[in-house]
C-alpha cells in the first residue's frame, strides 16, 4: 500500500516546521557564490533587489569588472539605498598589468572596509573578489578578520571563481555554480540584458 500524497506532505511539513523552530539565531550571514558557471554575480544582484525590498541599505564593490555599462549597475545606481563602486580595471587577460590590477583591488578593498564597518549597511556585495586572492592582490587572513568583525546584522556576499578553502570555511553558505552548457561556447555573443 502506497502512502498518500497528503500523508507524505504532512510528514514533510513536520520536518520543515521543526527545522524552522530550531533556527532562532539572528545575525548577518556570509555567502560565497563560486564555481565556473554563469550566474554568481547575477544571484548576488537578485539578493540586492530582495534586500532593497526589505528596506536595507546596500553597498556593491566590484573588484575585477571594469566596465560601467552593465544592466545591473544602470538599474541599481538609480535606486535609493544603493552605493555602487566599480573598483576593477577589467579582467586580467585584458589589462595584462599585475601591479595595476593589484593597486585597483587594494583600493576597492579600502572602499569595502568602510562599508564593512558601517552598521547602517545591511548588505555588502564584494563582486568578483575571489580573484584578488587567486592572484595575491589581497591578504586572505586580513580579509577574513575584517569580515568577522563586521556589524552583527550585516550580510556579505562574495562572488567569483575558485574561492579559497579558508573563505569557504568562514562562510555560512557556499553555492558552487557549475556549467552544464553555455551559449558562448557555441559561438553566441554575450548579450546585453542577459550577460551584462
Amino acid at each position: 500500500m502506497s502512502i498518500s500524497h497528503e500523508t507524505r506532505m504532512q510528514k514533510k511539513k513536520a520536518v520543515v516546521d521543526e527545522k524552522i523552530a530550531a533556527a532562532q539565531e539572528e545575525r548577518g550571514v556570509l555567502l560565497v557564490n563560486t564555481g565556473n558557471g554563469k550566474g554568481k554575480s547575477s544571484a548576488a544582484f537578485g539578493v540586492v533587489a530582495r534586500a532593497l525590498g526589505h528596506g536595507l541599505q546596500v553597498a556593491v564593490v566590484q573588484f575585477v569588472k571594469g566596465r560601467s555599462d552593465t544592466g545591473e549597475e544602470a538599474f541599481f545606481r538609480t535606486q535609493p539605498g544603493v552605493r555602487w563602486h566599480v573598483g576593477g580595471e577589467g579582467f586580467t587577460w585584458e589589462t595584462q598589468d599585475k601591479e595595476r590590477d593589484a593597486r585597483a583591488a587594494q583600493a576597492a578593498w579600502q572602499v569595502a572596509c568602510g562599508y564593512l564597518a558601517d552598521p547602517a549597511i545591511g548588505l555588502v556585495v564584494l563582486d568578483e573578489m575571489t580573484y584578488a586572492f587567486k592572484y595575491g592582490w589581497l591578504d586572505l587572513p586580513e580579509v577574513l578578520a575584517k569580515l568577522a568583525a563586521r556589524p552583527s546584522l550585516q550580510h556579505v556576499i562574495i562572488t567569483g571563481r575558485a574561492a579559497p578553502d579558508a573563505l569557504r570555511d568562514a562562510a555560512d553558505t557556499v553555492s558552487e555554480i557549475g556549467n552544464e552548457k553555455h551559449a558562448f561556447q557555441a559561438g553566441v555573443k554575450a548579450m546585453p540584458g542577459l550577460d551584462w
